[in-house]
């Protein structure tokens, strides 16, 4: 393939619209989140996952899963789990069965501002991809996101 290849193109402008799609989606979700509710996208966003994990033994997520899962290397999520514990949105414990294993789990207060976020992450979501939709580079994929149904239990 040469950089004039018509497939490498299409494939690089692909991506370049795929990607301004995700920063605009997420520069309107934080602006909401910021604005509503004092959460980062990022806050926002591990607070969500470590509350779809469940209690018990065995079913706590490992931080390099939820490093993954937040799209963000394990030491800054340990930067992020402390700040929000030290605003009271999460606590730590160990495992009981291994001691070197630390779980994470969000507190009441921090479900509760989780609970208040979602409407308005969901709508900044919507406006962005409705934005999004009017622009002819960007409207395929908006297109797509719709078409896609949601896996089973969530």
């Amino acid at each position: 393939m040469t950089a004039t290849d018509p497939a490498l193109t299409a494939l690089a402008q692909g991506w370049c619209a795929l990607s301004l799609l995700h920063g605009r989606i997420e520069s309107r979700i934080e602006r909401a989140l910021q604005a509503g509710h004092g959460l980062s996208a990022r806050e926002y966003s591990l607070l969500d996952v470590l509350s779809r994990q469940h209690d018990g033994e065995g079913d706590h997520l490992q931080m390099k899963q939820v490093a993954d899962a937040v799209v963000l290397s394990q030491s800054a999520t340990t930067r992020l789990v402390t700040r929000l514990e030290d605003r009271g949105l999460l606590s730590r414990y160990l495992c009981p069965t291994d001691r070197r294993g630390i779980y994470t789990n969000v507190s009441d207060t921090g479900l509760a501002l989780l609970q208040a976020a979602r409407p308005t992450n969901s709508a900044a979501l919507r406006e962005a991809l409705d934005a999004a939709s009017a622009e002819p580079d960007l409207a395929p994929l908006v297109r797509v996101l719709n078409d896609m149904k949601a896996p089973a239990g969530t």
